[in-house]
């Protein structure tokens, strides 16, 4: 059974094409790039051939979606016989709001949800209805599914999402924290589980999403209580351009200050920001830690900031947890970076995190234990795969419509 999974962004298009009858198998992947804007590029990978590159003006996502149907039965780069041959397709989409707490089939009800949402997420959720509605128009008649960013995050209790705004606040417009990276922090958590011999409806957990961006969640017997990115992506650690949390009064004076517009606020706290924003020089972690190397001291400020408010977050997160099974390591930073990794993890003895040094030197890209034997808390890098959690979800749910 072969499962599309599309990630349409504000103006790109991830896929990857799944053969899930058996072990899952990645035959294709790809991503649609600069879409509506110059410099629109197209690039298909398919498994065992010649990965496919082409410059073209991709005015839509409509049209970004017929290239990548297109590549998939090509002569050449393609790997299927027929489009007929797709069975289901699964959609990431950024924002479910409180109308999702979990993976669901499309229909017009769904659609109208996920519009209804599209004013929490702008640059996403408007693009995530049109590669749906794309793919009803060339693929009539085959399922399509709905993964949420937000949904595993459902289930915080109240005292957790809600904000010291006034409840009205809440109950007219929906502000609240609502988290994101959920299919990750899921994922990873079962799958370091299953590779522990554990059963993660017993264990208490801190995963940690570390990329460009980034989150931490605590998941209380595979329920996430608490999270650090909230009504948008843009609370919690600092990332590679966003802010992470930041005192609200700070922004308000700027506004004034800078004599900022929403949209030039926007840009403050998401493009300019960060990493790059404290280092001037680049979000990319590689990147700065070669400026550390010759002496560059806001590059080194950059990471040390980062390290100290993920460490801070997991000595919260053990709070609310009252300890910890599990702290998991994911993301392009949180599975590639062991200094990272090694200096969040440094002096947290009196957590039970016995972190070893050895074990961690030079991992990348590996699912591993990196803790000492005997540590009261485990500590792993995980390898995340959010494309498999939504072609899992796509399949449970479209199984028992077979054609």
């Amino acid at each position: 059974m072969n499962i599309l999974v599309l990630n349409c962004g504000s103006s790109s298009i991830k896929y990857q094409l799944l053969d899930m009858a058996g072990e899952p198998l990645l035959l294709a992947k790809g991503i649609v790039d600069k879409i509506t804007l110059p410099g629109g590029k197209f690039t298909h990978k398919p498994a065992g051939k010649a990965t496919l590159e082409r410059e073209t003006p991709i005015p839509d996502h409509a049209a970004g979606v017929n290239l990548i149907l297109e590549a998939l039965v090509d002569g050449t780069s393609g790997v299927l016989r027929s489009l007929s041959d797709i069975f289901a397709v699964g959609h990431r989409v950024a924002h479910g709001g409180e109308f999702f707490s979990g993976s669901v089939l499309i229909d017009a009800g769904v659609k109208e949800k996920i519009a209804a949402c599209g004013e929490l997420a702008p640059l996403h959720n408007p693009a995530h209805l049109t590669g749906i509605e794309a793919l009803e128009r060339r693929l009539p008649g085959v399922p399509q599914v709905a993964v949420f960013d937000t949904s595993f995050h459902q289930t915080l209790p109240r005292e957790a999402y809600l904000y010291g705004l006034p409840l009205e606040c809440y109950r007219k417009h929906g502000i609240r924290r609502y988290g994101f990276h959920g299919t990750s922090h899921q994922f990873v958590a079962g799958k370091a589980c299953r590779l522990l011999g554990w059963n993660v409806n017993e264990k208490k957990i801190i995963t940690c999403h570390l990329g460009n961006g980034s989150s931490i969640t605590a998941i209380d017997r595979g329920r996430s209580v608490d999270t650090s990115m909230g009504f948008t992506p843009t609370a919690g650690v600092l990332m590679g351009t966003r802010t992470g949390d930041v005192d609200p009064g700070a922004l308000l004076f700027l506004i004034e200050k800078e004599g900022l517009d929403a949209d030039g606020a926007n840009a403050l706290i998401n493009k300019r920001s960060g990493l790059l924003g404290v280092s001037g020089l680049t979000p990319d972690c590689r990147e700065l830690w070669a400026a550390v190397e010759e002496g560059n001291e806001e590059a080194r400020l950059a990471l040390d900031m980062l390290v100290y408010q993920v460490k801070k977050y997991i000595g919260s997160y053990m709070a609310v947890l009252n300890g910890a099974d599990l702290v998991v390591f994911t993301g392009g930073i949180g599975e590639n970076d062991h200094a990272i990794r090694g200096l969040v993890c440094r002096e947290m003895q009196f957590l039970g995190i016995h972190f070893d040094d050895e074990a961690n030197a030079g991992v990348k890209g590996k699912d591993k234990v990196l803790s000492r034997p005997g540590s009261p808390v485990t500590v792993m890098s995980i390898n995340t795969d959010e494309e498999l959690v939504i072609a899992t979800d796509t399949l449970d749910l479209t199984r028992h419509l077979a054609r």
